[in-house]
């Protein structure tokens, strides 16, 4: 019996509407059919690779076109499609590739430099080379997928030790992105997310289970989306707190509006109610919309219409596939229901950590009003939520070490409206040394990281918080202690 699998959307799809448009990029479009003809083309020339249904495939590629066959050719073949960012240092896509064991890993040369290093550890085949070897006259490739296979390895970071890859199925991600049992008319969608994101193929996945249109854009700068939505008479666009700045202020050159957009939504990090007015005037035929979730939960609550301005700070009401309820004993939020990942791949001890008695343990804290509102009042753990990106402090701490003019550093985040938080670097100078600048900081660790992981903000102090006992750094009291610090200056 067909299960809820990735690849029977596509074919689904190109059955339907064959020649209507599924994705943009610039100048570039693919129709459902091209999509469906090209993918049974990579499946082939990946099985005559010798890939094979449950393999990892590591693709660290950048937003391009070429990918979204190759994630249905994955998707078709029943194995797992493993993204890395573009710009990834090799030192990091090491520490990933170590967790995800791949049976190969896809390059796009084209974006990046290092990955030749790797080429005597791992399979390494390049995107240019995968997508000349398809046969541009394909026989049919079935599905060999059944929907409890892991679809999608999305690695994010912990608080403690390698990056853990979040195990989605076919059927969590089928369910995640379906639109309902009516087809209505839906219209294009901006995705300002770049493809190695899990909110980019969910958007996507929305929109191609509805049979329509997602517009890529090459980078998310105001102009950019603001043009894309324009020439394609977009109806959606979903963007977290800093891209809509973003976006309104390349509006605001030129007092345009977007009337097209029917939903405006956002998320990932706190929507000032300032920014969500802006939002509601700049588009103004659409339906704010506010979500709260996870890679690991998805869609995990929201807030919509009349209830954006009435319930301020809240991030709304449960989803409805989803159940939550509140640890009385620390306040931490916990999920379950369908949509929930099957755990971290190959780390057993994350994973009993994060999922108990059925129920994922989200790591937020939470509070719940008279009507059933959640709000996410702070964090069990340490890890820096950043502009929809998770940092680990630690890691961060590492790259640093050594840094002149630092005799200690501590990574911290600090609130901030447009990204929720900025990465802080904490100095303890050297005695009789100046300290370390913002720039002498980002500039020591960018070969080491991803820069959204570098610090945005750098605060000096004459001494860390530490446990007594054990000298632990008190990361929570370092946060206290500089926000009261600038609210006195």
């Amino acid at each position: 019996m067909p299960g809820l699998t990735i690849g029977r959307v596509f074919r689904n799809a190109a059955r339907a509407v064959p020649h209507r448009t599924a994705a943009v990029l610039g100048e570039e479009a693919l129709t459902f059919a091209e999509i469906d003809r090209q993918a049974d083309a990579v499946a082939h020339a990946l099985a005559r690779r010798g890939i094979r249904r449950g393999d990892r495939v590591v693709c660290w590629t950048s937003t391009r076109l070429e990918v979204v066959p190759l994630f249905a050719a994955l998707a078709r073949m029943g194995a797992v499609y493993c993204p890395l960012p573009a710009n990834l240092g090799v030192q990091e896509a090491l520490r990933v590739l170590a967790v995800a064991e791949p049976a190969m890993v896809i390059v796009d040369p084209d974006y990046m430099t290092g990955w030749q290093e790797l080429a005597s550890q791992f399979n390494i085949v390049t995107l240019q080379d995968i997508t000349s070897e398809a046969d541009p006259t394909p026989g049919v490739f079935e599905d060999a997928a059944e929907e409890s296979d892991t679809h999608v390895l999305f690695f994010t970071s912990g608080s403690t030790g390698p990056p853990k890859g979040v195990m989605l199925s076919h059927r969590v991600n089928y369910l995640r992105s379906h639109p309902g049992s009516q087809e209505e008319p839906r219209g294009a969608m901006v995705c300002i997310f770049p493809l190695f994101h899990m909110g980019a193929w969910t958007i996507s996945l929305q929109q191609w289970q509805a049979r329509d249109t997602v517009v890529y854009v090459s980078r998310p700068d105001g102009r950019a989306i603001c043009d894309a939505v324009r020439r394609h008479q977009a109806t959606r666009l979903n963007a977290m707190p800093a891209v809509w700045q973003r976006v309104l202020d390349t509006l605001g050159e030129t007092g345009d509006q977007l009337t097209t957009l029917r939903l405006a939504d956002s998320g990932t990090s706190a929507t000032p109610p300032a920014l969500l007015s802006a939002i509601s005037k700049a588009c103004p035929n659409a339906w704010i919309r506010i979500f709260y979730g996870s890679t690991e939960a998805g869609n995990v609550a929201s807030l919509t219409g009349d209830d954006v301005a009435e319930k301020p700070g809240s991030c709304g009401v449960p989803s409805q596939a989803t159940e939550v309820r509140i640890d009385p004993g620390n306040g931490e939020l916990c999920v379950r229901g369908p949509l929930l990942f099957d755990g971290y791949y190959g780390n057993p001890d994350a994973t009993a950590r994060a999922l108990q008695d059925g129920w994922y343990r989200t790591g937020d804290l939470a509070a719940v009003d008279r009507d059933g509102y959640l709000s996410i009042v702070g964090r069990a753990h340490d890890v820096i939520r950043t502009g929809g990106e998770s940092v680990v402090p630690t890691e961060v701490e590492t790259a640093l070490a050594g840094l002149p003019g630092a005799a200690e550093i501590a990574i911290v985040g600090l609130p901030d409206e447009t990204w929720g938080e900025i990465v802080c670097v904490v100095v303890v100078a050297e005695p009789k040394a100046q300290p370390p600048s913002l720039e002498e900081a980002r500039a020591w660790c960018e070969d080491r990281l991803a820069s959204f992981k570098q610090p945005r903000a750098l605060r000096v102090v004459t001494e860390l918080p530490r446990t007594p006992a054990t000298g632990q750094l008190q990361r929570r009291l370092l946060v206290d202690a500089l926000v009261e610090r600038e609210k006195n200056t």
